[in-house]
């Protein structure tokens, strides 16, 4: 594994990010509020997300809190300051408007997305958790859903990875009848894929992420797309885009030489 590169960032950036090799890792850097999701955190992310995108030779992007906490979510100073001045609306949006900016980048990118949850993951921040195609937890990881709470409705992405992964019926538990739940009922209702020790945290996230990368760049983003569309898809139109996406995996120098190497091996 090549040195990691320089982060691309000042260290008291809000979020930073860092390359080694097939591996990005963009780390929420506001540990003195619990990496809670401002205007400024919001504008670097959706920045930080497109770079990554962009980034060809990335094939596992994984995201990480600094500090005790993966996130607690929307910064409630700015969300409270705005209620008290009723600029709800234009404060909100435009947080809004970048936050949700990165989600969809996430979502769309043809690379692999995992967070890496130690600590508090609350509101936005456990639902930037659970919007990542997958998540590795500490064993003292938190989730606490806080919006109905303070008398509000999701958003962040929450009802987006929710919804898709437990079914309507446990999403509305979650978010209405439950005041926060650990790594290990995460696991158990499939948002979490592994556990670890909270001290085995980052070694072991960067296993995972070294296993994931270890899939060619055409089985990544084919898989996620199709994964991601088959619940939404005609049978047919899906059928075809499996079709299409096959071959063109079939296509690529990777997938010629694993064909080379299996047929030899069966002479």
């Amino acid at each position: 594994m090549p040195a990691p590169a320089p982060t691309t960032a000042p260290a008291d950036d809000p979020a930073l990010l860092r390359v080694e090799g097939p591996i990005a890792t963009i780390t929420l850097n506001r540990p003195a509020a619990f990496n809670s999701i401002d205007l400024s955190i919001a504008k670097k992310l959706e920045q930080l997300g497109l770079e990554v995108e962009a980034n060809g030779s990335v094939r596992v992007l994984v995201i990480e809190g600094t500090g005790r906490a993966f996130s607690a979510g929307g910064d409630l100073q700015t969300i409270g300051a705005a209620a008290a001045a009723d600029t709800i609306a234009p404060v909100v949006g435009e947080l809004l408007k970048h936050y949700h900016a990165f989600i969809e980048t996430l979502r769309r990118m043809p690379k692999i997305v995992l967070s890496s949850v130690q600590g508090s993951a609350a509101g936005a921040g456990m639902g930037l958790a659970f919007v990542t195609d997958l998540c590795i937890a500490a064993d003292d990881a938190r989730f606490t859903p806080a919006y109905a709470k303070i008398g509000v409705s999701p958003d962040g992405g929450s009802t987006v990875g929710m919804v898709g992964t437990v079914g309507v019926r446990r999403a509305l538990q979650i978010f209405l009848a439950e005041d926060s739940f650990f790594a290990q009922q995460a696991h158990d209702w499939g948002l979490v894929a592994k556990i670890v020790p909270a001290v085995e945290l980052k070694a072991a996230t960067r296993q995972f992420a070294e296993r994931l990368a270890q899939n060619p760049p055409a089985a990544i983003s084919g898989t996620k797309s199709l994964v991601y569309q088959a619940g939404v898809t005609p049978t047919k139109q899906q059928l075809d885009a499996e079709e299409a996406k096959i071959i063109d995996a079939m296509n690529t120098d990777e997938f010629r030489a694993a064909v080379k190497k299996f047929t030899s091996k069966s002479k």
